[in-house]
């Protein structure tokens, strides 16, 4: 999984602590490099340090698990291979490939930010500042970059690396905040990439590799974290109804008319009986079309709807 982006991150390294906390931090991370060997996972985003590819890789992970992403950023890469292509792209396209991979807004993002990217030259930033102006771009998307494209020093927060930390330095506490875990993650992260060993990209796969195993062996230590909540069912619910009325959309995408509200109604009303589930209101259709037009998702013109 990849990172959340409500975290602050820093690109000076903290301040040390006394000895003994050095010597703690120290064992800390040779306990880290010694299981990131013994732990590594060859994923295909690893092969490359291609600033665009890592970038399209990280934003996949956010919130979804690494079989779902290993094959669907191949396939984006061979459909959208440079920031240019993606930025010439139309957005449905760039919507109709991001289909199965959730939170259609990071597909908007994505789109928009490589729109400003190939205005400026088509080239990823390093410095975290320009990165975090980019669109759908925040703090730990933008340390994920530095870290494995340009092996800079970064403060990578995300659900593996959390676990780490958590498990490893906050033994038996609960309701740990981000705010005690940040400090650690910038003291131990590499400040660059002078020992090939022990850089910022190895010494993050290892944390990643660590904490996915811990995961998979043991209760996820990242519940001990203050800002864990439960994923709420996706099932039924409106972020459900937005995605499959994005869905009808996308599959009228190609009519030069585009499509009409009573057809969006019947086709989701379809949907919905499949399901299982009671059709959706005209008001309740309307509601959620207001919706998606006013994040740009969508547009009506002459009493129909196009993506």
């Amino acid at each position: 999984m990849a990172p959340s982006d409500a975290l602050s991150a820093t690109e000076g390294l903290a301040p040390r602590g006394e000895n003994s906390a050095e010597k703690d931090l120290a064992a800390f991370r040779s306990l880290v490099l010694e299981r990131g060997r013994e732990l590594y996972r060859d994923l295909p985003w690893r092969r490359t340090r291609d600033p665009y590819e890592i970038w399209i890789s990280e934003v996949m992970l956010q919130q979804t698990q690494t079989t779902r992403v290993d094959g669907r950023w191949q396939r984006w890469l061979e459909r959208f291979p440079t920031v240019g292509a993606l930025a010439a792209a139309p957005a449905a396209d760039v919507l109709d490939e991001w289909q199965g991979l959730g939170y259609n807004r990071r597909a908007l993002a994505l789109h928009r930010a490589a729109g400003v990217l190939a205005e400026a030259g088509g080239v990823l930033p390093s410095d975290t500042a320009k990165l975090v102006a980019l669109p759908g771009v925040g703090p730990a998307t933008a340390a994920g970059i530095r870290a494995f494209a340009f092996d800079l020093h970064s403060v990578y927060l995300e659900t593996n690396v959390r676990a780490v930390f958590l498990h490893e330095l906050f033994a038996g506490e609960e309701r740990v905040p981000d705010g005690r875990v940040v400090p650690l993650v910038s003291q131990t992260c590499p400040a660059d990439a002078s020992d090939p060993s022990d850089d910022p990209r190895t010494w993050y796969y290892a944390l990643l590799d660590y904490g996915a195993y811990l995961k998979r062996t043991i209760p996820n230590p990242s519940r001990r974290s203050s800002g864990h909540t439960r994923q709420s069912r996706f099932e039924g619910s409106h972020r459900q109804k937005r995605a499959e009325l994005l869905r009808v959309l996308l599959a009228h995408r190609e009519a030069p008319a585009g499509v009409t509200f009573e057809t969006i109604c019947e086709e989701l009303a379809s949907l919905e009986g499949k399901a299982g589930r009671s059709p959706l209101s005209a008001t309740d259709v309307r509601v959620l079309l207001a919706e998606l037009e006013r994040e740009g998702f969508c547009r009506s013109a002459d009493g129909a709807w196009r993506v």
